[in-house]
């Protein structure tokens, strides 16, 4: 059992990045801390986590935490970042477009490169600098050096004779390259220089700045001053972030083997652009032998893994051979190095056969040209990196042989659960309860359902599955209700009715049959499925999710009309809370196409001479009704089937309507 004091006192007081957990096991909330003792140990002040509702709530939901080390502050901060868009927890501020820190590239793919702020990381060829924390920043840094070196800022790459020269070479922003003014060996200096400057060489530079600055100030030119200092602080947030830099312009995974009599893994760090960017764990699936499997899944929760085998045969050593096989073989890109705390015997091999992979994945397009190394470090850096490293894994070993007893745990005590609803359920109705015996390692499997309708037209019904905490996808289905358009009892019936009549017909899509059915609704719902279920006499019991006035799961209905509160029962509030908001969410993901093609439908169906083989041609082409919008003449006539009259007809009705 997790007991928050006692783990408290187990915390480092280093910088970190510490990961609050619900009691299922979900990272909900992902923070750094200069002083990861003292940070985590503040959430459970009374002062500080009643200070706000949020606070309130997100501490309420605290079952336990989770944390790893780093070696300083900024580091902690990229890791955190990264841990916030892998787990997207409830309780972070997250961005709707899930944008990444930006970087500063440039082109110098182009003969005259330009200086570009983006978002997207990729191996084209291009120089990147970052990532950088400080979007104000990086805004002021391009400035600055846009101001002192007067760049291309267009697009183009060639230029005609005679061509006329954009503002930007009137105002001084552009050295005119369109029209000559400037030779590719003059502008190669401009670039170099600039490479220095984002590469950390910039005394020369913070000097002159220094002088403008004071020199603007003694003139009493206070907004030029004010400009300057600007600049300089930019510079200096820049440098922070490229002493933050553990080992220059290389991409290294470090791995490390972890074996107790619980846990079997391997943890992976991976450091990108010199920085440590994140830490994974794959973990050891149940085998015959160990011609060795093992399975990647996500660092918060050991939830999709199967049960461990604990092979004494399987060392450090051959644990780390199987992972480098199984893992990096199959990539597309590979870090140049590789580090490892020991020898293993299949280290020369395993570095050709990676080389073969780094070289076909030249040849097809998806890498540039290099080696990857496994390394034994043993000074300097990288030495330091393998160091913290084993220091984390250490921490992380104690940490998963005591989650592998709170998941057992809290299996246990969901199944039980679970098998009390079943058996009142089946109670209430008179049918036998079919449960799980002690021992039997399987999960209960329940269906969800919820109709999702917009002023009753559109009505779709939606299915979901779960095997214990576990949702499986390849089972959830989509239904378009066909006969009760807007009524949601009957579009219940229907559902379950089409459900069940394909598994008995012996459609293997619909072959599994749930422990156990929930209804997205209150007990008209429940009872309208239980007639189809009854209907077919096919025994499985069906109770209903009911949502309070906030819209949070408030009780499991049955059908009866009895009810289990879950507000005290915080595992199976959860659990039930989760199932119902992903119901939810597929039913009304699914409404939404329906409707979005009826209205593509509906439209294209008012305009003169758009058939049906039409439509389809115009929607094949250009995807919705905008684009059809936007498409110019020449662009319709483009579509097959497509002629000048009807072309024109699509342009006048899109034009009458704007």
């Amino acid at each position: 059992m997790f007991v928050i004091e006692e783990e408290l006192k187990k915390l480092p007081t280093g910088p970190g990045v510490y990961m609050h957990k619900d009691n299922l096991g979900e990272v909900i909330y992902v923070g750094k801390a200069v002083n990861l003792k003292s940070r985590v140990r503040s959430y459970f002040n009374q002062k500080t986590s009643q200070s706000d509702p949020k606070m309130r709530a997100l501490v309420s939901n605290i079952a336990e935490f989770d944390y790893m080390t780093c070696a300083s502050e900024m580091e902690a901060l990229i890791l955190e970042c990264n841990l916030i868009k892998k787990y997207t927890p409830k309780y972070n501020v997250l961005l709707k477009d899930d944008k990444t820190y930006p970087y500063i590239q440039i082109t110098k793919t182009e003969d005259f490169p330009r200086l570009l702020r983006t978002r997207r990381l990729v191996r084209d060829g291009n120089q990147y600098f970052g990532p950088y924390t400080n979007s104000g920043a990086i805004l002021r840094i391009i400035k600055m050096i846009e101001e002192i070196y007067p760049l291309k800022k267009c697009r183009q790459t060639s230029f005609k004779a005679g061509v006329r020269p954009c503002l930007n070479y009137f105002i001084g922003k552009c050295k005119g390259v369109c029209i000559g003014k400037i030779s590719k060996e003059e502008y190669e200096v401009m670039i170099r220089e600039i490479i220095d400057i984002l590469s950390g060489q910039d005394s020369d530079l913070i000097a002159s700045l220094e002088s403008r600055m004071n020199d603007a100030s003694e003139k009493m030119e206070y907004e030029d001053a004010a400009k300057y200092r600007d600049y300089l602080t930019s510079l200096r947030q820049l440098g922070e972030i490229q002493r933050a830099s553990m080992v220059k312009d290389r991409d290294i995974d470090i791995l490390v083997p972890v074996i107790t009599d619980k846990t079997r893994v391997v943890a992976q760090y991976k450091v990108r652009d010199g920085k440590l960017n994140s830490r994974e764990i794959t973990y050891v699936r149940e085998e015959a032998d160990y011609g060795g499997k093992v399975e990647k899944i996500s660092e918060n929760t050991k939830k999709n893994s199967k049960p461990l085998i604990h092979d004494i045969s399987l060392t450090p050593g051959k644990l780390l051979s199987i992972f480098l096989k199984q893992h990096y073989l199959g990539l597309t890109m590979l870090p140049r190095e590789i580090l490892m705390p020991y020898d293993i015997e299949e280290k020369n091999l395993l570095e050709k056969a990676m080389n073969k992979v780094n070289m076909e994945n030249v040849e097809s397009g998806n890498d540039v040209l290099h080696k990857t190394y496994l390394v034994i470090p043993e000074r300097g850096e990288k030495k330091a990196l393998m160091k913290m490293a084993i220091e984390d894994s250490v921490e992380l070993a104690k940490s998963l042989d005591e989650r592998a007893e709170r998941d057992k745990d809290r299996k246990n005590k969901l199944r039980k659960e679970i098998a009390e609803i079943i058996e009142k359920a089946c109670n209430i109705s008179g049918n036998p309860a079919v449960l799980i015996s002690e021992g039997d390692e399987r999960e209960y499997r329940i269906e969800a359902y919820d109709i999702s309708n917009l002023n009753g037209l559109d009505t779709v019904g939606a299915m979901v599955v779960y095997e214990g905490k576990k949702p499986v996808k390849k089972d959830y289905r989509k239904f378009r209700i066909r006969t009760s358009e807007g009524d949601d009892y009957g579009s219940i019936r229907e559902t379950l009715y089409r459900r069940f009549k394909r598994a008995l017909k012996g459609d293997k899509g619909f072959s599994k049959y749930p422990d156990i059915i929930f209804i997205d609704g209150g007990l008209g719902h429940v009872r309208a499925a239980k007639a189809v279920i009854d209907a077919f006499r096919i025994g499985i019991p069906v109770v209903g999710l009911v949502k309070d006035d906030f819209h949070r799961t408030r009780a499991i209905v049955f059908e009866d009309g009895s009810e289990i509160e879950l507000i005290k029962r915080k595992l199976l509030f959860t659990y039930c809370g989760n199932i119902q908001e992903e119901v939810h969410r597929f039913a009304i993901t699914y409404m939404s196409g329906v409707r979005g093609k009826r209205m593509i439908k509906s439209a294209l169906e008012e305009i003169p001479g758009v058939g049906p083989k039409r439509r389809t041609a115009l929607l094949s082409k250009f995807g919705n009704i905008e684009a059809i919008k936007k498409a110019s003449l020449e662009e319709l006539l483009s579509v097959k089937g497509m002629n000048s009259k009807v072309a024109e007809e699509i342009k006048i009705f899109f034009n009458e309507k704007n």
